[in-house]
């Protein structure tokens, strides 16, 4: 019994650092997003430039994929089914791959930070739900 507990409690743990991971890559890309047109032609001069390369946007997006499934998919399936994550997460990546695939450049400056703070909000409230009940969970394993 002891041991699925603590079994429960490292697969929290990584969830966890997989949703701070994902919240702090989502926010730099929403602020990146947000920065960029502004300071775009300065970026030569300081060795900066690629940032403002599509294969780096793309490759960041990925990323956040990868790091968005990882962490909410499993949270949403064992933890605490609630779907406000998935959804956001959803949003977010719909926003950003509407620049990326389907041309929406001329909005790209609105689209790409609401996507990214949406992607953002998603890993928070995926921590928060887990946290939660990590913690219901973990008081109910010590009581039995």
């Amino acid at each position: 019994m002891e041991r699925v507990g603590l079994l429960y409690m490292k697969m929290i743990r990584k969830k966890i650092s997989l949703d701070h991971l994902g919240f702090t890559a989502s926010a730099l890309c929403a602020v990146h997003c947000a920065v960029m047109p502004f300071v775009i032609t300065f970026l030569p001069l300081i060795g900066l430039d690629f940032l403002s390369k599509p294969w780096f946007e793309l490759g960041v997006s990925l990323l956040s994929v990868a790091i968005g499934v990882s962490a909410l998919v499993p949270a949403y399936l064992k933890v605490h089914r609630n779907r406000w994550p998935m959804f956001l997460l959803t949003i977010g990546l719909g926003l950003i791959m509407c620049v990326h695939f389907l041309g929406y450049h001329h909005i790209e400056f609105v689209l790409m930070p609401i996507g990214g703070f949406s992607i953002a909000s998603a890993h928070y409230i995926n921590w928060k739900l887990s946290r939660t009940l990590h913690g219901h969970a973990l008081k109910t394993d010590l009581e039995k």
